[in-house]
């Protein structure tokens, strides 16, 4: 409601300004001011010094930009192709930079330098090959380098040798959530199918697939550092991205279809949170935090919790209302805590198992439950009907 009141002020006040400067071009009416509307030598002078203004402001906002919100930028990657990919992009950036350094400045001096003057003539050519050809030139040659390179960049990341040592693991996605299955002791993922989700096994995983049977889901996403991990994505309704920021990995999932990713971790959770920069980082958060637990608790609110970095799986696309929240931890472990972790876990074929042996107790306690009920009935039935047919006896002896 704030909102809608403040744009109805603002649109008010424009109208009421636009107002104003009709009412003072009505005051001008038979002044000696100039109405040709053709720009004078004065006008275009105030015009080149005006972009020269513009460029300064461009330029300064620019550098105010780097330093205020520069550091917001994510550091250390924590996988190893993670340096390809920043090296790529702080490549772009450079160039980015420079370029609009440069070509911002000629066009602001040039448009200066050109200004409208009675005296000056323009020249008009109708072309100019060199030009031409030095500006089709230049940009063709930085592309297709920033192209091959890039190229050069994805086939590295996304190549996985068939023989290769890897791990296997599946992120779900559904709305609100991500859920991870390990391929278990064979490293092969059974297979899977929406149709066949049904209780606990809400992956749909194909229990009469022998590759199935040792397939273990968990809702925290745990992996080992120094081994690489290939990752197959499924989506179960809508189109989800699975978003991991500080290993530079990203992967859209996609309904009716098995996308993938691979990375190999390079630090642990623990030893990330030791970098320098990440102790800084979290120390500043968590006094920005303790401030505003200060004035929660001033107003009768809870506190808010310190915070503590740990990797996290996102959703990058907008799927829906509680997108925001659609979020899973993930653990980077030690090879060896790695291994004692996941001989912890049961598999979904175990899980399957107790939840049916759970059903059986439940559903013979409820049978069992329904026949005391109706003998119950009965027992009631027959003691009213005893009861009326003395009661009537009585009646017809008397």
């Amino acid at each position: 409601m704030t909102s809608l009141l403040v744009i109805v002020v603002l649109v008010l006040l424009a109208v009421a300004l636009w107002q104003l400067t009709k009412i003072f071009d009505l005051t001008q009416v038979g002044s000696s001011s100039d109405d040709s509307q053709v720009a004078s030598d004065n006008d275009n002078n105030i015009q080149g010094y005006v972009m020269f203004g513009f460029l300064a402001f461009i330029y300064i906002f620019t550098i105010y930009g780097l330093l205020k919100w520069g550091g917001l930028a994510l550091h250390t990657p924590a996988s190893e192709h993670g340096l390809l990919v920043d090296n790529l992009m702080n490549i772009t950036w450079v160039l980015i930079f420079v370029v609009q350094f440069i070509t911002q400045g000629l066009l602001y001096w040039f448009s200066f330098k050109n200004r409208g003057n009675k005296d000056k003539k323009a020249l008009f050519f109708a072309d100019s090959n060199k030009l031409e050809a030095i500006w089709s030139i230049i940009p063709s040659v930085v592309l297709a380098c920033l192209i091959l390179y890039g190229l050069y960049a994805w086939n590295n990341i996304m190549f996985v040798d068939k023989d290769e040592d890897v791990i296997e693991i599946e992120l779900y996605a559904q709305q609100f959530k991500w859920t991870a299955r390990y391929a278990g002791q064979d490293n092969v993922l059974g297979k899977a199918n929406v149709r066949l989700i049904e209780g606990i096994n809400t992956l749909g995983v194909d229990m009469s697939d022998p590759n199935a049977q040792d397939d273990i889901v968990v809702s925290e996403l745990h992996i080992p550092k120094g081994k690489k991990v290939h990752f197959k994505m499924r989506s179960q309704d809508v189109l989800h991205s699975a978003y991991m920021p500080h290993f530079r990995a990203q992967m859209n999932c996609v309904p009716g279809m098995v996308t993938e990713f691979a990375f190999i971790p390079t630090y642990t959770t623990a030893e990330y949170r030791e970098l320098p920069f990440m102790v800084e980082k979290v120390a500043n958060i968590n006094k920005l935090r303790s401030e505003k637990s200060t004035e929660l608790v001033a107003k009768g609110g809870t506190a808010l919790d310190p915070y503590t970095f740990d990797y996290l799986l996102l959703c990058n696309k907008i799927c829906g209302a509680s997108h925001y929240n659609m979020q899973m931890k993930v653990v980077v472990d030690t090879p060896e805590d790695y291994k004692k972790w996941l001989s912890e876990k049961t598999t979904l074929a175990q899980d399957i198992k107790a939840a049916a042996a759970a059903e059986k107790p439940a559903e013979a306690a409820g049978a069992a439950t329904t026949d005391t009920a109706s003998t119950i009935a009965k027992d009631t039935v027959k003691a009213v009907i005893d009861t009326v047919k003395a009661v009537a006896a009585k009646v017809a002896m008397k």
